[in-house]
């Protein structure tokens, strides 16, 4: 896997995707605002500069207000990786943010996204 060019994948082109997947199983893009809402620190506005800024996701996760000490609880397997064991801290996160829209999309309740 090239880092640097996962790092350099700029959120503001993938956000858009997690939308539709989300409504496509019948979730809301406000759903997925809380997922990252959650897990980042980000809030409306300071979400919608980062898209604005075009960050790539190393930016987007490096510059994020707090991100969720609770995302160690995150579980499981995406795109073939047990997010757990993923050793790179930025493409952990990516694949956290990953796997909560995955759940999303899946139908899982919100509480259960939100490990709480």
């Amino acid at each position: 896997m090239d880092k640097e060019r996962v790092y350099k994948l700029l959120f503001s082109s993938v956000y858009p995707l997690y939308i539709q997947k989300a409504e496509r199983k019948g979730r809301t893009k406000e759903e997925v605002d809380t997922i990252i809402f959650w897990l980042t620190g980000y809030n409306k506005k300071t979400l919608q500069q980062q898209i604005e800024k075009k960050n790539g996701f190393k930016t987007f996760f490096e510059q994020a207000p707090k991100f969720n000490p609770n995302a160690s609880k995150i579980t499981g397997v995406i795109c073939g990786y047990r997010v757990e064991d993923i050793e790179d801290e930025i493409i952990q996160k990516m694949r956290y943010l990953d796997k909560l829209i995955d759940e999303l999309a899946k139908g899982k309740k919100m509480e259960k996204i939100l490990r709480e």
